[in-house]
């Protein structure tokens, strides 16, 4: 049994701050009943972690894509990796 879980690193670029897109990205994860963290970077973009089901996932990221009512989503880069703990909650952290 392996002691390490999957979740996706994902950077979304475009028109993404100052639009609530970190509250919409908390509650659409908390809806699909996802983990993790979301958080605003220097340059502009949202990072986020998201962990949960394969499907959830997908469709969480397929959401991102869109994004909140005033964003405009330009790109979504996403990167698995494996964790040694999965986040037992959603938050804004940034």
């Amino acid at each position: 049994m392996s002691d390490r879980y999957e979740a996706v690193h994902v950077l979304i670029s475009g028109r993404v701050q100052g639009v609530g897109f970190r509250v919409w990205t908390r509650n659409e994860a908390m809806r699909l009943g996802l983990t993790g963290w979301v958080r605003n970077q220097e340059d502009g973009s949202v990072a986020a972690l998201i962990a949960g089901s394969d499907d959830a996932i997908s469709t969480m990221i397929e959401r991102l894509k869109r994004g909140p009512a005033g964003a405009s989503v330009s790109r979504v880069a996403t990167e698995t990796t494996l964790l040694e703990r999965v986040p037992t909650d959603f938050r804004i952290t940034g």
